[in-house]
């Protein structure tokens, strides 16, 4: 398989076979391929009467919507390294994001708060797009910046990743050929397309397979079932949240659903057990990294799944476990995860490392040699991963090390928990404890329960020593519990929240 052709050319071949069937489909309509082209050659016009030329960043903090794909097609085709601003972010985060790219334009919808001279509004940009200006052709290299990414932030400041047009092109390539996907597929997302895995994994992967992206407006409950439902979803990508909602909603119509995918958190094996109970479909577990970019492993497509693996790795990676002298551990052996391209096959050789990341001064090229992925995990010979950790996560205890994503698990299994983080507190003598915050719609949950189920599941050594209930875990984007500051958190739910309690228990 061979990726030759920029992002800019991506729906020539469906344009050349069926230029009349859907592209797109979103809250204000539906696009053709063949207007999905006029749009992004439009888009592409007007960026460039902006001033925007090769090499130039374009922000775009714009909903889920016919827009934001059109832009973005749009960019590519005149050479313009795109990244996505969260609607949800603050106004600082946003401001960082735009400080950090310098963008030569920036599009903007209601949920933006920052205002410069790059900004375009709404009108603005309607006004271009009817105008019909033509941009002149650009052939981007295979290998050239294509878009930043931020990574999830999770336990610290995001990190600006740059990928090429190679790297954001081969996971729809590689996904659409081993599940089997053509033109009848109609993958829906409801993760925000600002995210630039979700476009990797929404308009290009569905241009790639000939098929349909769905681009879903809505996260609640209600609003996902109404769009798998109506517009006949076939392949749904979800955050385990919103897993476990529809679980417990088995009159939801998930009929047109071929596939389910878990991503952006840990999925429970129960989680994965009580929704096939509910719809008769097990959701496909994934593993995923914006350094990738997206996914690394997921669950075969012919409903074969592991207890607490995320899947086989994909075909064009070659992943393994390495000590902390770089050495490659054996096929089932703990250590860090570190990737690199396939060396056999069909895909071999031909995933590239991120180009680097994006700092004041530019692009900062990353370093040769596998790509550490920070997380702690296994492959067994059959290519199954297991993830135990973030490496840098891990709670020494006394000289021990706790994994919280191993206590988590065994945590989450209990009834009365919907959601659960795991984190260290400061000891003199032991230098960290363990730490729990427990989400739950229960007005008081049992501690000395939980204490004694988490007992039967893991050592003693790895129980928490202190407890905490809130309603509501922050989470980002992608759902993930955010990390950073989450012991100030769990003190602030303590002081002003009635429902949150603490409790401490030794071990």
């Amino acid at each position: 398989m061979e990726i030759s052709k920029p992002i800019g050319r991506v729906l020539e071949p469906s344009l050349a076979i069926r230029p009349d069937a859907p592209a797109i489909e979103a809250a204000s309509g539906i696009w053709t391929y063949a207007e999905l082209d006029d749009q992004a050659r439009r888009a592409a016009g007007a960026l460039w009467s902006l001033g925007v030329r090769p090499g130039d960043r374009v922000a775009a903090c714009l909903p889920n919507d016919l827009d934001i794909v059109a832009a973005f097609h749009g960019a590519q085709r005149i050479g313009a390294i795109w990244t996505g601003v969260g609607e949800a972010l603050s106004t600082g985060e946003q401001q960082d994001i735009i400080d950090l790219c310098r963008p030569a334009a920036v599009l903007t919808g209601t949920n933006g708060k920052v205002a410069t001279p790059e900004c375009v509004d709404p009108q603005r940009w309607s006004e271009l797009i009817r105008s019909d200006l033509e941009a002149p052709p650009v052939e981007p290299d295979i290998d050239a910046p294509a878009g930043i990414a931020f990574t999830s932030g999770t336990s610290g400041r995001p990190k600006a990743v740059v990928h090429s047009h190679r790297n954001l092109l081969l996971p729809g390539a590689v996904l659409a050929r081993t599940r089997g996907w053509g033109s009848d597929l109609r993958k829906g997302d409801s993760f925000p397309l600002t995210i630039l895995n979700l476009m990797v994994l929404s308009t290009l992967l569905t241009a790639q397979a000939g098929g349909c992206a769905v681009v879903m407006n809505r996260r609640d409950v209600d609003g996902v079932i109404e769009w798998i439902s109506s517009r006949r979803v076939t392949v749904w990508n979800g955050a385990p949240a919103q897993l476990y909602d529809l679980a417990r909603r088995p009159d939801a119509d998930l009929s047109s659903l071929r596939e389910v995918w878990s991503g952006g958190g840990d999925t429970s094996d129960a989680l994965r057990q009580e929704f096939a109970d509910a719809h008769g479909l097990i959701p496909r577990v994934t593993y995923g990294l914006t350094e990738a970019p997206t996914v690394v492993s997921i669950d075969p497509p012919d409903g074969r799944w592991q207890q607490r693996a995320s899947g086989q790795v994909l075909p064009h990676f070659d992943v393994a476990a390495y000590d902390d002298n770089n050495n490659r551990l054996p096929a089932g052996d703990t250590g860090e995860l570190k990737l690199a391209a396939a060396t056999d096959g069909e895909w071999a050789d031909l995933w590239r490392p991120l180009l680097g990341h994006w700092g004041p001064d530019g692009l900062d090229e990353s370093a040769p040699g596998p790509l550490a992925t920070g997380d702690i995990g296994a492959v067994d010979a059959d290519g199954w991963l297991t993830v135990i950790d973030r490496k840098k996560l891990v709670i020494i205890r006394g000289g021990a090390n706790i994994y919280p994503l191993e206590v988590e698990r065994a945590i989450s299994t209990h009834p009365d928990v919907e959601r659960v983080a795991v984190y260290p507190i400061p000891d003199d003598r032991l230098g960290q404890r363990v730490a729990a915050v427990v989400e739950s719609s229960l007005p008081t949950l049992d501690f000395d329960d939980l204490v004694a189920h988490c007992r039967r599941e893991v050592s003693s050594y790895k129980v928490p020593e202190a407890w905490a209930q809130v309603t509501t875990l922050p989470v980002n984007a992608m759902g993930k519990v955010q990390r950073a500051g989450l012991a100030e958190f769990v003190e602030q739910q303590r002081i002003s929240g009635p429902q949150a309690v603490s409790k401490g228990t030794t071990a």
